[in-house]
């Protein structure tokens, strides 16, 4: 288990490119065994998910070359519709196979998924969804056997627009027979980011980005080439790590209209915003500011995977903050960290009240899930003292190489044994 060792104080300042996102890229490596050859994607993060993810899809037949950050699929010879335990268990996205490989195969076999420790994140609406397509799915001892030799079109309202349903009936329908209509469907970017790819290779969808989506199935896909939609979290987090040392930075490869929630609290903390068709510069010459709330909600609210990190960031505000985390149930673990290094936070259920203290103190914490242990490295950034943040490996999950690209804007930061 690896971990990062921080020497705080040090002001960021330089550019930073954010490549490929992560939540875009893990269903678009499932959906590409859909069209039964080639698929190259470019701008693709080296993140310990995606090798998770391209391991399952070499154990159902796929061969896959990872060539800098373009990966070539050869999905011609996926046979197997079954996913082993241990592979399932790595993350939680591999559940989005599910739907791929009713569309592929016309069946899958696989146990239910892991992932963060965040809360309760059940699968139900996954499950209801393809039910509604005939799909017939049958749970027992943990694994779950899903058949779809009749997989037909229909409507579906979705009780909640979950990101990971929305995305799964998507690739159940692409193939189905007839007409598909997501009602209540989420209106993350990544999800229509996963339909463009699958247009791309010749399916018809529409609606992607608003609560209602259109499946026309399609008999036949062909192959495609396509490029990954820039990683919001990520240059989420870099734009908080600036606000954290009160530095200037700026982050290319960013699209504003993905992260305006962000921005619009990141100005109520004093920060100075600048914004181009592809970069996001910030600029924070002064302790920042609290801010009086923020609650977390589907896209395109507050994102969820934004919370931790500006929560490292009002712990050292001037002022009260409150944080309302609405998706998560147990999102909030990682303060208990934080208030190791000297942070005034309390928490009540799912709402946190963030007193923010001028300086926090380097001290020895351990990161629990992938976000709350970027925001434990944001913490470290601006703390005084040395930080040793452990269980690197979460973080490893979201964030290609997050210490060197920190190092090149001025971060003491390294990895450690």
């Amino acid at each position: 288990m690896g971990k990062f060792k921080i020497n705080g104080g040090n002001r960021l300042y330089g550019e930073l490119r954010v490549s490929g996102a992560k939540n875009s890229v893990l269903p678009i490596l499932a959906a590409s065994i859909l069209n039964e050859g080639t698929c190259v994607l470019h701008d693709c993060p080296r993140l310990k998910d995606v090798y998770s993810m391209i391991e399952i899809l070499e154990h159902l037949g796929c061969k896959i070359t990872f060539k800098g950050n373009d990966i070539i699929i050869d999905a011609k010879d996926v046979k197997d519709s079954e996913i082993p335990d241990n592979l399932m268990r790595t993350m939680r996205s591999s559940i989005f196979l599910m739907g791929a490989l009713i569309s592929r195969n016309r069946s899958a076999l696989m146990s239910f998924p892991g992932g963060c420790d965040i809360g309760h994140r059940p699968i139900d609406l996954h499950l209801k969804g393809l039910r509604k397509l005939g799909v017939k799915i049958e749970e027992s001892y943990g694994y779950i056997r899903c058949e779809g030799a009749k997989v037909k079109g229909s409507e579906i309202h979705l009780d909640l627009p979950s990101v990971g349903a929305t995305e799964n009936i998507m690739l159940a329908a692409v193939k189905a027979e007839g007409v598909t209509i997501i009602r209540n469907a989420a209106k993350e970017p990544e999800i229509e980011d996963l339909q463009n790819f699958l247009n791309s290779m010749g399916a018809k969808i529409s609606g992607a980005g608003t609560n209602t989506i259109v499946i026309e199935g399609v008999k036949k896909l062909h192959d495609t080439e396509y490029t990954i939609i820039p990683d919001r979290i990520v240059a989420g987090t870099y734009l908080c790590a600036a606000a954290m040392t009160q530095g200037e930075l700026t982050v290319t490869n960013a699209l504003k209209e993905h992260l305006e929630p962000l921005l619009s609290k990141l100005r109520e903390t004093g920060c100075e915003i600048f914004t181009g068709n592809d970069y996001i510069k910030i600029v924070c010459n002064k302790r920042p500011k609290a801010v009086d709330m923020i609650v977390t909600l589907p896209y395109p609210g507050f994102p969820t995977d934004l919370q931790p990190q500006m929560v490292a960031v009002l712990s050292i505000a001037n002022g009260t903050s409150i944080v309302t985390e609405t998706i998560f149930d147990n999102r909030f673990k990682y303060t208990e960290e934080l208030i190791r290094m000297g942070a005034g936070i309390k928490v009540d259920g799912r709402v946190a009240v963030i007193r923010g203290t001028e300086k926090l103190m380097g001290a020895k914490v351990v990161a629990r899930d992938l976000r709350g242990g970027a925001a434990l490295v944001i913490a470290g950034l601006g703390a005084q003292g040395t930080t040793i943040v452990e269980e690197a490996e979460h973080i490893d999950r979201g964030y290609e190489a997050l210490e060197a690209a920190l190092m090149s804007v001025g971060g003491d930061i390294v990895r450690i044994v």
